[in-house]
């Protein structure tokens, strides 16, 4: 069998579609982080384990949770309060996870995006994958901008090609703006560290879409670029208003993160302009300055 780890804030209006998704599971966690509202008291209800952590990124929560929960099962499925496992979904990772051989350290997943009851297939640019489904002990994860990635495998990772579904807009677009507010402002520390350009080449989409993202940031009128290539280019206009909403949003947080990284380059500028031009030419700038904190580029 397979234990679940749900992570929490305030997700009142989602958790009990998430938990409800997972009833086969034995061995459900809801990791909250100080909810405010009925998250807790709906978990209890429901039978879940509950414990408390402080948010202060996701690979850090993930991590934190395969070190100090008890853990039931060989086999974690990560999921977030607005995520649903669907019995497709439930049935696809019982196979991988059967046939899987002792080298298996996990598989890769993929998400349908809804709005307004409606898949945007075409305009989240579906698949896209994250690593959620692990072996205990044969992974951690790292923070990557606002989400993480995988870190430490010791094995290979596969795919689960059936998809679970993610009500991203669930709250509401206020709660959605001030969630990407935030987003946008790690994003933007990030791609400021420019990569090698032959990463936007490389064979995984885990590696090559950050460096991705890094260079196109770069480009003037990238934002409108981004509308056009989700609602032209791979069609997103198919999906009626919620596509055009969905695709507009996007370039919007596009938008904040090219600010904000140009907003970051400035202060650092009027901080210590000697080093940082010489940085900037030649292309070694690291984010942890933007911590405030020195390390040699690699």
């Amino acid at each position: 069998m397979v234990s679940v780890i749900v992570l929490t804030k305030n997700e009142e209006n989602d958790i009990l579609r998430c938990l409800n998704s997972v009833l086969w599971s034995d061995d459900v966690h809801v990791l909250d982080s100080g909810s405010m509202d009925r998250t807790i008291e709906l978990a209890q209800k429901f039978g879940a384990k509950i414990s408390f952590n402080t948010f202060t990124s996701f690979g850090q929560q993930r991590n934190f949770a395969l070190d100090n929960l008890e853990i039931k099962h060989n086999w974690v499925l990560f999921l977030d309060a607005d995520e649903v496992a669907t019995a497709n979904f439930r049935e696809a990772i019982l196979s991988a996870i059967d046939k899987a051989d002792d080298q298996v350290a996990g598989f890769y997943c993929c998400w349908k995006m809804m709005y307004e009851g409606k898949w945007l297939k075409h305009c989240d640019t579906f698949p896209k994958w994250q690593f959620r489904l692990m072996r205990v002990g044969m992974a951690r994860f790292k923070d990557v901008g606002h989400g993480q990635k995988e870190d430490k495998v010791e094995g290979r990772i596969e795919y689960i090609k059936v998809p679970y579904l993610h009500y991203s807009m669930s709250k509401g677009w206020s709660e959605w703006y001030d969630r990407h507010n935030r987003y946008s402002t790690l994003e933007a520390k990030v791609r400021l560290h420019k990569p090698p350009f032959k990463i936007i080449f490389a064979g995984h989409g885990s590696v090559r879409n950050p460096a991705l993202k890094a260079w196109l940031s770069r480009i003037p009128g990238w934002p409108v670029l981004r509308f056009c290539h989700a609602y032209f280019y791979n069609f997103g206009f198919l999906e009626g208003v919620p596509g055009l909403i969905y695709c507009i949003n996007i370039a919007i947080v596009e938008f904040m993160t090219q600010v904000k990284m140009r907003e970051i380059r400035k202060s650092m500028y009027e901080e210590e302009p000697s080093l940082n031009i010489e940085r900037w030419k030649q292309g070694r700038h690291c984010d942890d300055k933007l911590l405030g904190v020195y390390k040699k580029c690699e």
